[in-house]
């Protein structure tokens, strides 16, 4: 036997012992799906689908190192992961790009968004300092939680990207809620929070963003200008019926009435083209991967794993549901892509690394100490 007979025998057994199969079948049908539709909202460009696929090569190949990594070693690691993102981040004030935020740094060959890597580095951060800590958390663990998430949200939030500073800070409280936080203080911290939703509205949300809002209230005040994308989106989403239109008939995305339908508004495109069967195939997939996540989560015997995963899990569902709500007009237009379906490259490859970690956690489960 040859040494490259021996490392892919080798590879292979890794490979085996690390994967979740049922949870990478999910994550692959997911990515397939997203590469069919891409196609066709590209106007049958396989330069994008190309593009994209790359990107998941790249994010499927993250998430094998990761689930390679054993939790005890990860943990070792995320204050440095932490850091190294958060650092990112706050070069996206002096040389980050953008249209309505900036907030993507451009590295020569490829460009980077660095909120997207504390949806998963954030989680990561709570996750360690909350196993450190007796649980359920107090008010000073609390504090100190506050100060990990509300840095990298508030700099998010500056860029100017809310939507996206929200799901950063979200992915933070669901490792608190995760952590046993008790009924009363939740209950507490939701009263404050809506509070300060006045001075938020004054005071942090930019004109576009309140206009956004005041669209999703009343879309039709303004059809041919600001209302005019959550009004294309309805109409996709309305118009594919039960079974859809079919692949590359979707006419709001071939004829540009439906905007931004390669990133944000391809679920429209999806609902479209495959209508209410699609749809449901497509959340039904969202719903394992999800499940899936909590079960493994679920039987993690350490702090950090078990708390990481879950919110792991917990924050994939949340951007699941906020486009969702998006497209169809149940939520204002945020800035949030549907995970693995829209086009993008920081957003694939971080998800898919988080995926990585939450196999880690089932690859050694029995083998973590208490």
């Amino acid at each position: 036997m040859n040494a490259f007979t021996r490392w892919f025998r080798g590879l292979g057994t890794r490979f085996a012992d690390t994967i979740d199969i049922p949870l990478l079948v999910a994550l692959l049908a997911v990515m397939t799906v997203s590469l069919m539709v891409l196609h066709s909202a590209g106007n049958s460009s396989m330069g994008l689908v190309f593009a994209q696929g790359a990107r998941f090569a790249a994010g499927l190949g993250a998430l094998f190192v990761f689930a390679q990594v054993p939790p005890a070693r990860l943990r070792i690691w995320t204050p440095w992961l932490f850091a190294a993102t958060l650092g990112l981040l706050l070069l996206v004030p002096l040389i980050g790009t953008g249209q309505s935020a900036r907030s993507w740094i451009h590295l020569g060959v490829f460009y980077i968004q660095p909120s997207e890597l504390l949806k998963l580095t954030v989680p990561m951060m709570v996750a360690w300092y909350l196993h450190r800590e007796q649980l359920p958390p107090g008010w000073k663990t609390l504090a100190v939680c506050a100060v990990i998430i509300g840095i990298p949200s508030a700099l998010i939030v500056i860029q100017p990207a809310f939507g996206t500073g929200v799901l950063v800070g979200a992915s933070g409280v669901f490792v608190i809620f995760l952590a046993g936080l008790a009924w009363w203080r939740i209950g507490l911290l939701a009263g404050l929070a809506s509070a300060v939703a006045p001075l938020v509205w004054f005071f942090v949300l930019h004109d576009f963003q309140r206009a956004r809002i005041f669209n999703f209230l009343d879309p039709e005040h303004d059809p041919q200008g600001s209302g005019w994308n959550i009004i294309q989106s309805k109409i996709a989403v309305g118009s594919g019926g039960l079974l859809g239109k079919g692949w590359e008939h979707s006419t709001q995305a071939h004829l540009n009435f439906l905007p931004e339908h390669t990133t944000d508004f391809i679920f429209a495109v999806l609902s479209e083209e495959f209508g209410w069967v699609g749809v449901c195939t497509l959340l039904a997939l969202y719903l394992f991967i999800v499940g899936r996540c909590l079960w493994i989560a679920a039987n993690a015997r350490e702090t950090y794993a078990r708390l990481l995963a879950g919110a792991l899990a917990m924050t994939f569902f949340v951007y699941v549901m906020v486009n969702g709500g998006m497209v169809s007009g149940l939520l204002p237009v945020v800035g949030v892509p549907m995970p693995l379906l829209s086009y993008g490259g920081t957003s694939a490859v971080s998800l898919l690394a988080g995926f990585g970690i939450v196999m880690s956690v089932y690859a050694h489960r029995r083998f973590m100490g208490t």
